[in-house]
């Protein structure tokens, strides 16, 4: 049987034992409530940063881009083209300065070797466009190179630009150069209707958006294009010099791509050069 004192022994482990399960539960829900609590701050310190970063940083991107850029400019981006597996169609002049001037105008001169052209570039319009081609004009990016595309019959234009369409001849890659870097469109006429009337200098892209190179084409006729192009500016003198071209013809050797071909008169762009900025 068992004895007095074993049963009190055993009431006093019992007691014992529920104490200390109780102080286990105790203590596992303190830590319990203090994890909650200190994730509840944690989450509250990440959102309340999370909102502190976007408007603390989102303003000063904002007050560093307003800063930034000086009053007159406007901030243009100018994505490199990525060097590995650049074909050798493209020269690499470096990258035009990212502030440029949007305000005021500029006279683009195109010498050749049939005669000069002049165009009107208004800078409110397309500075990050006109920045590039004065960039590239001050390098020589233009000198000695042939319009390489004539299109007589639609859309009128006479494509010039590529850096690589030079000597004699014609090659097959004609038309695919450029400069190292790429920019957005500017200037779409969305509401003119011909959007590319004669007389329009716009820069040519391969379909997709922001791929604006170097080359840039003259409509010597009201043009149907879609409105997907740059406006760059409009010819002041010399269309006489490219309807004379036109006149000639073409080669078809772009009849089944993009349409027209060479021009059968050659027309070289001994020079490009742009004045300084006027008003």
């Amino acid at each position: 049987m068992t004895s007095t004192r074993d049963r009190q022994r055993a009431a006093a482990r019992a007691r014992l034992e529920r104490e200390m399960a109780e102080r286990a539960g105790k203590a596992r829900k303190r830590r319990q409530t203090q994890a909650i609590a200190g994730a509840a701050a944690v989450l509250v310190l990440v959102v309340a940063g999370t909102v502190w970063l976007a408007t603390s940083l989102g303003g000063d991107d904002d007050d560093k881009e307003q800063a930034g850029t000086a009053a007159g400019f406007a901030q243009c981006t100018y994505n490199e083209v990525p060097k590995e597996g650049r074909p050798a169609q493209i020269k690499d002049v470096g990258l035009p300065p990212g502030q440029q001037a949007n305000k005021g105008s500029q006279t683009m001169t195109i010498d050749t070797n049939l005669g000069p052209i002049t165009a009107r570039l208004d800078r409110s319009a397309v500075p990050c466009t006109a920045g590039s081609f004065t960039h590239l004009a001050s390098k020589g990016f233009f000198d000695n190179t042939k319009c390489h595309r004539l299109v007589t019959e639609g859309i009128k234009v006479l494509q010039c630009g590529d850096p690589s369409a030079t000597g004699k001849g014609w090659r097959d890659t004609d038309g695919t150069g450029g400069p190292s870097y790429n920019l957005a469109e500017e200037n779409l006429p969305t509401n003119k209707r011909p959007p590319y009337p004669e007389g329009v200098i716009a820069m040519a892209n391969s379909g997709q958006p922001g791929s604006t190179g170097s080359q840039f084409f003259i409509v010597y006729g009201d043009s149907p294009l879609d409105p997907n192009y740059t406006v760059l500016g409009t010819v002041t003198g010399g269309m006489d010099v490219v309807k004379q071209v036109a006149a000639a013809g073409d080669d078809g050797a772009f009849a089944k791509q993009a349409g027209g071909g060479h021009p059968k008169k050659e027309i070289v762009m001994t020079k490009v050069s742009l004045s300084d900025i006027q008003g």
